[in-house]
């Protein structure tokens, strides 16, 4: 028996982190209530609205959707949902389970399913936590019976006599299904999301999703593979079982496991610690040789200073010499008033040197000493961006490189990378760019954190060049970065449009996607018949399809994948008047140019 107070962890929601509360399945499988699905929604719907994140903040606070999930709101609300008349409307939600953007599809909350079985296990949960905690009936007066039974058809719970009353014997309410008292009801039948009359039948293997025999027969899973109901039920149950009766059977392997877990998380501890002391001590010393250059620099600086105060004094004084009755000038006065000629003659002529030089040097004034420091401004850009880059040491993290094959640039671009080695050894990337222009000095980068290998960047200028660069890391150890790759976008705005699916569309012959952005030819005879005709020189026939939105004028730039192995493509631009003569007469006598 499993003890159900054992498995909490399984039954919280990671959004709002209590217990399930009538939990949707999400296309990536993991789980989140109803309720949680639709606050998310409106905190990006609101974060979308106001172009910002503020309001997204003051969601529910029955939720507690973490900082990261609120920056991938407003990431989305400001990047990729940008809708019009062009745009296939999809719903875009950031899950919590596995931080990544899933896309809901058209009917966006209304085609998920409810985990009823996940439901059920929550409520006997809930028993068994409350245990002493009766249901009461849902139909006395008060005050209220502790119930009994709970009927599954009423969604109700009744004590013995109240249930007699609203299901009397030789009536159909007799026949209703009940159990012991719960508060959990979930329908007898899984009715289809897409189709809400159909029941689901089938197991979709491709999408490992339940279908009805609609979404077999004209929908989105016409292609898929499918097995039935029972079988897919018989299949997993049985792989679920052995994995199940397999881990079982590991139990002492499993608690060996716990124990070796719990030694690492004790040496973790010490390692941290142990590693914190050693950045310590490596900070200690770039402090230490940042003191001693500093204080070198400091001492230069003041030696310089005092050599050239002490140059700059001397000259003041030699100048203040040359004022009347002062200095040199007074004592040359004094020397005149000898009247021995030799006397004179021997102190004068040493004097007059001295009287001439001092003339020279007032007519060529020079000072003595600069004044700046020019010489010991230090340029410390190389270390500041040496310590900007200061990391762990990147081992085992290899510098990814940008494909630009993968890559391509419309008025979005989509950037792909990969790591030499071929193996995945990074938590994370952080991907870089910015607009080539020549007028900017100092380039700002753009930066954004990617889960995956490749990244959609919207709304990027026309006939303009970006650079690129992207980084790996590994908890807190990075890579370098690595080559910057330049990409152009096209010369003229993008012209976006989807495939018209009423006009001339032919669906015998074609097959559209529910979004409609892509198309193929249904495989059957008229076309092996057209392939033949065409191999002895005869005109084919062709299959048009046309954009939902015309061009009248100007310059636009769009583009077309064509699969490797089609057959017959041609693509072009045919003027209004002629698209039903194309339609009516559809034997290839002149093509769309």
């Amino acid at each position: 028996k499993v003890t159900i107070k054992g498995i909490e962890r399984e039954l919280i929601c990671p959004a709002c982190k209590e217990l399930f509360t009538h939990p949707l399945i999400l296309p990536c499988q993991h789980n989140v209530c109803h309720k949680c699905v639709k606050e998310i929604l409106f905190a990006f719907e609101d974060s979308f609205g106001d172009g910002g994140s503020e309001s997204s903040n003051q969601s529910s606070p029955r939720i507690r959707i973490s900082s990261s999930s609120m920056d991938r709101i407003d990431r989305i609300s400001r990047s990729g949902t940008k809708r019009n008349s062009l745009t296939p409307r999809s719903t875009l939600f950031p899950c919590p389970g596995c931080q990544r953007d899933i896309d809901l599809g058209e009917r966006g909350i209304n085609g998920l399913f409810r985990n009823f079985t996940l439901e059920t296990i929550v409520e006997r949960y809930r028993q068994a936590a409350r245990a002493a905690v009766a249901i009461m009936c849902d139909f006395c007066k008060p005050p209220p019976q502790e119930s009994t039974k709970s009927c599954m058809d009423c969604s109700a719970s009744f004590c013995n006599e109240c249930f007699k009353v609203h299901h009397p014997w030789g009536t159909v309410k007799a026949q209703h299904e009940y159990v012991g008292p719960t508060t959990n009801f979930r329908p007898k039948i899984l009715m289809c999301p897409e189709h809400e009359m159909e029941r689901v039948n089938m197991y979709c293997e491709i999408c490992k999703r339940l279908v009805c025999h609609l979404c077999k027969l004209g929908g989105c899973h016409a292609n898929h593979r499918v097995t039935t109901m029972s079988s897919a039920y018989k299949t997993l149950k049985e792989k679920l079982s052995k994995d199940i009766e397999y881990l079982i059977s590991k139990e002492s392997q499993v608690k060996a496991h716990i124990t070796h877990l719990d030694l690492l998380l004790k040496e973790t501890k010490c390692n941290s610690e142990r590693a914190k002391e050693e950045a310590s001590q490596s900070f200690e010393k770039l402090f230490h040789v940042l003191k001693e250059k500093k204080s070198a620099t400091l001492r230069a600086i003041e030696a310089s200073k005092n050599l050239r105060m002490e140059k700059l004094h001397s000259q003041a004084e030699e100048y203040q010499g040359l004022l009347e009755n002062n200095g040199l000038v007074g004592y040359a006065q004094e020397v005149l008033k000898e009247t021995d000629p030799s006397c004179f003659v021997q102190t004068a002529k040493q004097l007059h040197v001295r009287i001439q030089k001092a003339t020279e040097s007032l007519k060529s004034f020079r000072p003595a000493a600069k004044t700046t420091f020019e010489d010991f401004v230090m340029d410390i850009s190389k270390q500041e961006e040496i310590l900007t880059d200061l990391s762990f040491r990147s081992s085992g993290v290899e510098i990814p490189e940008i494909n630009e094959e993968q890559s391509r640039m419309y008025n979005k671009a989509l950037i792909s990378w990969e790591c030499p080695g071929k193996r995945d050894s990074a938590d994370i990337y952080v991907l870089e760019y910015h607009k080539l222009n020549r007028e900017e000095e100092n380039v700002t980068w753009q930066e954004i954190e990617v889960c995956s290998k490749s990244k959609v960047i919207p709304d990027l200028d026309d006939d303009s060049s970006y650079a690129f660069r992207v980084r790996a890391y590994k908890g807190s150890i990075c890579s370098p970065w690595s080559q910057e790759v330049i990409l152009h976008t096209p010369p003229a705005p993008v012209f976006s449009f989807l495939f018209d699916d009423k006009c001339g569309y032919n669906s015998e012959h074609l097959l559209l996607n529910p979004r409609r952005t892509s198309v193929e030819s249904r495989a059957g005879f008229p076309l092996l018949l057209g392939s033949e005709r065409m191999q002895v020189g005869c005109y084919t026939t062709l299959d048009y399809i046309i954009g939902d939105t015309g061009i009248a004028k100007g310059k636009h730039f769009w583009a077309f994948h064509v699969e490797a192995y089609s057959y017959l493509v041609k693509v072009g631009v045919v003027c209004s008047n002629k698209i039903q003569r194309l339609f009516h007469n559809t034997h290839d006598v002149a093509s769309p140019r």
